[in-house]
């Protein structure tokens, strides 16, 4: 993306390229700042950084190795994907204090907020998971006394799936703590960039689930 103060970007540099840090005169010594200079752009936010993470360390090499490609879209995605590896792992430690994985408690959580049973196919559909995960997943949480199942008067073969006691206290008893944590994991941004970056995950992700029900249609 070209930016709109006219400086070239680190494509225009050459594949792999680093800007200058700023106070870096073009012949990569440090600026004097001295009269005439003129305040630091960068310095007054005015400027994006420049990424420095492991996704701007791939996108890097990918452009040396092909300068004709266009990387752009690995900025965005990669990006998706490492956070979310990130905030798995740090949203997994609280359900790992309570025994529980995260598809567990996906399947538990779902029970709770919708309030009412749910079949497996139902199960599957509110957690993004394959019927055959579910079905693995809700055996494991029936041994252990959290959720339990009932079968259809009219059809044996549905199944209804609904919390236990034991199962709605270890939700209600997590939840905070899981809150709190993931509270902690985006302290890094501001209440501001928080609600900035929900709002464009929330256009990019309504945009892909109509553009994939329809697909699948």
């Amino acid at each position: 993306m070209t930016p709109t103060n006219g400086r070239p970007t680190a494509e225009d540099a050459g594949p792999g390229a680093r800007p200058a840090p700023a106070g870096t005169a073009p012949n990569g010594r440090p600026g004097t700042g001295g009269a005439g200079a003129g305040p630091d752009p960068a310095r007054e936010g005015r400027v994006p950084a420049v990424p420095d993470d492991t996704v701007a360390a791939v996108v890097g090499q990918w452009r040396a190795v092909h300068p004709e490609l266009n990387t752009g879209p690995m900025e965005v995605i990669g990006r998706i994907n490492r956070c979310a590896a990130l905030l798995q792992q740090a949203e997994d430690a609280p359900l790992r204090r309570a025994g529980l994985s995260r598809a567990e408690f996906d399947l538990l959580g779902a029970l709770r907020r919708t309030g009412h049973e749910l079949t497996p196919g139902e199960l599957a559909r509110e957690t993004f998971s394959s019927g055959a995960a579910v079905t693995k997943r809700l055996k494991q949480l029936t041994e252990r006394g959290l959720v339990e199942r009932r079968g259809d008067t009219r059809d044996r073969r549905v199944a209804h799936v609904r919390l236990t006691d034991s199962g709605r206290d270890l939700v209600d008893g997590s939840l905070p703590e899981q809150l709190a944590y993931e509270t902690a994991v985006l302290s890094v941004l501001s209440a501001d960039g928080q609600t900035e970056l929900a709002a464009l995950l929330a256009d990019l992700l309504g945009r892909l689930e109509g553009r994939m029900g329809a697909l699948r249609a």
